[in-house]
């Protein structure tokens, strides 16, 4: 039995089981899905005009945060952003749960954040129960194109993520990790700042 001191809303924020379907809940979705259509009808051109309707889906950004359309989201006010963030086109966050994400992250085109998850049982997953985890990302963070983050997954400052992959486990501070399952590949080191590209050097006209 379901504790009924609780509302949908904090069961779904204390990772407990709850339905999407609450009233309140369902508000909440429909104000930021009222808002996310505004902000998917701006061009990607239109940076002043995005940043400020960022302000009002988002919990909060910081300073010089992009996200290119389309953006999608559940909540949007359990999403927390530094500064100096890129997302390119098409990037979803199901934030049932909380996500934070640190300062001068740059995501690829169609990454997944997703905290939401069902039971395993097909019985009560037709009933309407679902679960959310927290996702946490450090600073300076690069996250290629078409990756899926799991609920409950952290990901350390100063790692990358290769394209493709899924992570379903937590990933250490620098670290070149992908795959699927998301692995480490190898650490991150400071002979790196030799090369723009695998082992291709910076050329000599390079402008900082």
């Amino acid at each position: 039995m379901m504790n009924e001191t609780l509302t949908m809303k904090e069961r779904m924020l204390l990772g407990l089981p709850y339905k999407a379907n609450d009233e309140h809940l369902t508000r909440e979705y429909i104000q930021c899905a009222k808002r996310l259509k505004s902000y998917n009808n701006l061009g990607s051109w239109q940076k002043k005009e995005l940043a400020t309707a960022l302000q009002d889906i988002l919990g909060a950004i910081g300073s010089n945060g992009t996200i290119n359309p389309p953006f999608h989201c559940d909540y949007g006010g359990n999403i927390t952003i530094g500064e100096n963030f890129f997302a390119n086109y098409g990037l979803t966050i199901l934030d049932v749960a909380p996500v934070k994400i640190g300062h001068h992250v740059m995501m690829g085109p169609h990454v997944g954040l997703y905290t939401a998850g069902h039971p395993m049982h097909p019985d009560p997953r037709n009933a309407g129960h679902e679960w959310g985890l927290p996702i946490v990302i450090g600073d300076n963070v690069w996250i290629g194109g078409h990756v899926v983050v799991n609920p409950g997954i952290s990901i350390g400052s100063n790692t990358v993520v290769g394209a493709g992959s899924v992570v379903t486990k937590n990933m250490p501070e620098w670290v070149f990790c992908a795959g699927n399952p998301c692995r480490v590949i190898r650490e991150i080191m400071e002979d790196d700042l030799k090369y723009y590209r695998k082992n291709l050097e910076w050329p000599t006209d390079f402008i900082d």
